[in-house]
């Protein structure tokens, strides 16, 4: 067995989960009418490439000391040939699942605000009869615009 071939159950195993999350939020989102903001979004995006560049710098830097010294070594013929340094890039699969994972696993557990806010937005739907506005229900997202 290859090394790209056990990064790959690894990281299906997170393309799952980041998947059940993304649908989570999705249903969150829709459940609370909140609607992003033109530009909300930019800060999440450079937050997330700024730990993703520092995140694969210290792999680089840190595998290719680790290997240099010899605690780690690979059997070559399970590896791809491709290399950063003398660290193979199979290695930074673990980094790219660490990136991908940790936010997902965060959105699974959820934040007590969001469940909250959920939960308003649902028994603010009952009491309207199930016509659909949430707006200004506590919890909401004009409600958390407000504060």
């Amino acid at each position: 067995m290859t090394y790209w071939a056990i990064n790959a159950v690894f990281l299906g195993l997170v393309a799952v989960t980041a998947g059940a999350a993304l649908l989570l939020r999705w249903a969150r989102t829709r459940s609370t009418r909140s609607s992003s903001a033109p530009g909300a979004l930019a800060p999440v995006v450079r937050a997330a490439g700024l730990s993703t560049a520092v995140l694969l710098v210290m792999t680089a830097v840190f595998d290719n000391v680790m290997i240099g010294v010899g605690l780690v070594g690979y059997d070559e013929s399970r590896i791809s040939g491709a290399f950063v340094g003398i660290a193979p890039l199979e290695d930074f699969a673990y980094a790219v699942a660490a990136l991908v994972l940790l936010p997902s696993v965060w959105t699974l557990l959820g934040s007590r605000r969001e469940t909250e806010a959920a939960k308003a937005a649902r028994a603010s739907r009952r009491a309207d009869g199930g016509s659909g506005s949430a707006a200004g229900a506590p919890g909401t997202a004009d409600a958390e615009e407000a504060r």
